[in-house]
């Protein structure tokens, strides 16, 4: 006779699956919650103690950790000394096991719950049991997601039994299934630790959406992770790799603005115009001014609700995706008018604490996210002028900007908004001639403006290009070895510059 062990926490779709084995001709041993599931299923079923002749104990900790269940599992069928053990002990085969975890990952992420109730959710047995039966996946059929009782029904019923293929496929799903749940278990506990970084990384990423392609049609490409618990789409077409990618690059920038009412306008990551005002249809203007080309097709993201004004002016350019906390009724109406138009809310907290990127050789690069609060008391002023009161809020809000620019990085801007931003380029005086084109083209004067350098000025000529535009006060991270020729060039032009000590290369 054939055997299942069931032992579930999810409960879908048992007790269906339960009757067609018992029509098979299978016997059911199972425990706790999941017999009596059964049980008020009218389906007959073994305990779990009963077939062992163990009993539970220690609050249901100790119950399938027994050589009569992992014994019936792991046992070669067909094996001469295998088979003659398994008579010596009274050991019978177990041919399927239906298992699947305590909702550990569901259990961590209730707000303030106690690390005693997350320990007590950390399932021991179940993943036991799918690993012996998986190891022995050619003679036993493993079954951890309740999605999958239809393949096992449909061939159990066709064939009698299923096929090696199945059995298969199913045990690559349990270890992919065990290694998630392992990894979930150590990033909880690490993370109490308070330490930087682990000497083995694992990350347990579950596929959150099917994508169409990569950055190119003919790359491959899937999202994993929590993107739709922090990002809800309301309106418009899939989402594309470049643009959960824009998405991201875009809300890190935004978080950077929590007073005024902002909007910032990106294109491939780097953003093309950033604006802050009184209300959002300012911010919108002033952010749009710094380029009236670069944003078609781009993402925009507001740190407020969008309201119907601001959309209104929005619609009049064909944008990909547009990011807010809310959309107000107007403004949703207004903008759904273009049915391709993704609208996202985002609802993202707090920054990934890490980032990584693959690199050559199959291994990956981690560090830790560039989101360290930016502190104006800790700059230094290192020329013979002082910024002026006007002066320090554009040097704040250009370097709030420039650290979300691709280096080399160079952004001018007046206190409210960018005035030009060179991005990317191979030399900092290149970025420099960008951003004084880019303004240019937008009919925007650089006079009176201040620049804002990712890294420092290796040499003065960036410094006195940026003073010939009209500049008159730069912010950058100091540190150079001809600082002194920068702050000398600085002073002869009245230009004043202050050191951050902080330098934010992104690449």
């Amino acid at each position: 006779m054939a055997r299942a062990l069931l032992s579930v926490s999810d409960k879908t779709g048992l007790i269906p699956f339960a009757e067609i084995l018992i029509k098979q001709g299978v016997s059911l041993i199972s425990t706790g919650g999941t017999a009596k599931a059964l049980r008020d299923g009218g389906l007959p079923v073994t305990e779990i103690s009963d077939f062992t002749g163990f009993p539970e104990m220690m609050d249901g900790r100790v119950k399938t950790l027994h050589p009569k269940v992992h014994g019936g599992l792991l046992y070669l069928r067909g094996n001469p000394e295998h088979e003659a053990q398994a008579k010596e002990h009274g050991i019978e085969p177990i041919d399927y096991v239906i298992v699947n975890l305590y909702p550990f990952e569901e259990t961590i992420k209730k707000p303030g719950v106690s690390h005693e109730t997350c320990i007590e959710n950390i399932d021991i047995g179940g993943p036991s049991m799918l690993r012996s039966a998986s190891k022995n996946y050619r003679s036993v059929t493993v079954i951890v997601d309740p999605s999958d009782y239809s393949l096992v029904a449909n061939e159990i019923e066709k064939n009698g039994a299923t096929s090696p293929e199945l059995r298969e496929h199913l045990a690559m799903k349990v270890f992919q299934h065990t290694s998630y749940y392992d990894s979930l278990i150590g990033n909880y506990l690490f993370k109490r630790q308070g330490q930087d970084f682990p000497e083995q990384m694992t990350l347990g990423l579950r596929k959150a959406q099917g994508l169409r392609y990569g950055e190119n049609p003919h790359q491959k490409a899937i999202l994993y992770g929590d993107f739709h618990q922090n990002f809800e789409q309301i309106h418009g077409k899939e989402l594309s790799y470049n643009n959960i990618l824009d998405i991201s690059g875009s809300v890190d920038l935004i978080r950077e603005f929590q007073e005024e009412p902002t909007i910032a306008i990106l294109k491939h990551t780097n953003p093309c115009g950033v604006g802050s005002g009184t209300t959002l249809k300012e911010a919108w203007d002033r952010a749009y001014a710094t380029d009236h080309q670069a944003p078609f097709g781009g993402i925009i993201v507001a740190n407020q609700t969008l309201d119907g004004a601001t959309a209104e002016a929005i619609a009049e350019i064909f944008s990909e995706v547009i990011i807010a906390p809310a959309f107000s009724p107007e403004a949703f109406s207004v903008l759904t008018k273009k049915k391709n138009l993704r609208l996202m809310i985002n609802k993202l907290k707090s920054p990934s604490p890490f980032q990584i990127r693959s690199v050559a050789g199959d291994s990956y690069l981690v560090q830790q996210t560039d989101s360290i609060a930016i502190d104006p008391t800790s700059w230094k002023v290192v020329t013979k002028r002082v910024p002026s009161p006007a002066e320090q809020t554009a040097l704040l809000f250009a370097w709030r900007v420039v650290r979300h620019v691709k280096s080399n990085a160079i952004v001018y801007a007046a206190p409210h908004q960018t005035l030009g931003i060179g991005a990317g380029q191979m030399s900092r005086v290149d970025s420099s001639k960008v951003a004084v084109w880019k303004a240019g083209e937008a009919g925007l004067s650089l006079k009176g403006s201040v620049i804002a350098s990712d890294a420092f000025f290796p040499f003065a000529d960036g410094l006195i290009a940026a003073g010939n535009a009209g500049v008159t006060a730069a912010i950058q991270p100091g540190g150079s070895v001809r600082d002194q020729e920068v702050i000398a060039a600085a002073d002869e032009r009245g230009i004043a510059m202050v050191f951050t000590g902080l330098r934010h290369f992104k690449h």
